[in-house]
């Protein structure tokens, strides 16, 4: 497994300790995986701020996809990028297909922890190989969670994998996070995925200047951090969570864009 697939396990451990805990995100299964993998990850990776950042991230993701799917039941669910994310079974509103798309040594892992059947199945992708999403089943409305994703891929790159989704389907409706390029410089300072080996990360600035031209326009910008799942921490831990993972500082370097076609 390389470098950039490693840092699959940063959150992976943090939504495995914050489930344990009760709050934010219940994840048996990142619970189970993560004491069955035991991937030695240290410094920055285990620190309790960022396994509720981590959490709270995959919640708003979650959150995000139950609502696109009460309005299309009938979409089709890409998660690119999945790792051994558990959101096919932490997100309860039916729908007609979920694909989970990561690279075929991540994918290999995942069989070992999940179970295909008629409406989920898992599929060896390469996100920076944008002609691979014509692989991709059919359908008029797609769903695309791009979580922990575009960090790792060039902006021509990230812009290939939009284009190409753009072809493929009528109705899409994408949730992603970005880093920005003041956010990369400043992660050569401190990132928690250096621990795992990754040096080279991608930020994006103008996110309207890189779907220029496409039919994919942007809707809104989301936070990572809403009030109501930094309430569920304790009142001590609030404080210090604040300073570190919202208000303006934290935009700088972070954003998550909604968009759509």
């Amino acid at each position: 497994m390389n470098e950039v697939n490693k840092t699959l396990y940063i959150p992976l451990y943090g939504k495995s300790k914050v489930s344990q805990q009760g709050i934010i995100l219940n994840d048996p299964s990142a619970e189970r995986i993560w004491k069955e993998e035991a991937f030695p990850i240290q410094g920055k990776s285990r620190s309790k701020w960022l396994a509720y950042n981590m959490a709270m991230r995959a919640r708003v993701f979650d959150d995000w996809t139950e609502s696109m799917l009460q309005w299309s039941p009938d979409a089709l669910v890409l998660h690119i990028g999945c790792g051994l994310d558990s959101r096919n079974m932490r997100v309860k509103t039916p729908c007609s297909e979920w694909v989970d798309c990561d690279l075929p040594d991540v994918i290999e892992i995942r069989r070992k922890y999940f179970q295909e059947n008629e409406t989920y199945r898992m599929t060896a992708l390469d996100a920076s190989r944008p002609e691979q999403i014509k692989t991709l089943p059919d359908c008029n409305t797609v769903i695309v969670v791009l979580e922990g994703l575009s960090m790792y891929l060039t902006n021509s790159q990230v812009r290939g994998l939009l284009e190409a989704l753009d072809n493929k389907y009528r109705e899409i409706h994408i949730l992603m996070d970005v880093y920005t390029e003041f956010g990369v410089k400043a992660s050569k300072l401190k990132n928690p995925v250096n621990d795992v080996g990754v040096t080279e990360l991608y930020g994006i600035d103008d996110i309207e200047s890189l779907i220029n031209g496409l039919r994919i326009s942007f809707v809104k910008e989301h936070s990572f951090t809403p009030a109501a799942l930094v309430k569920e921490l304790t009142s001590a831990e609030r404080l210090f969570f604040r300073l570190l993972f919202t208000g303006r500082l934290y935009r700088k370097i972070y954003r998550m864009y909604e968009l759509k076609a």
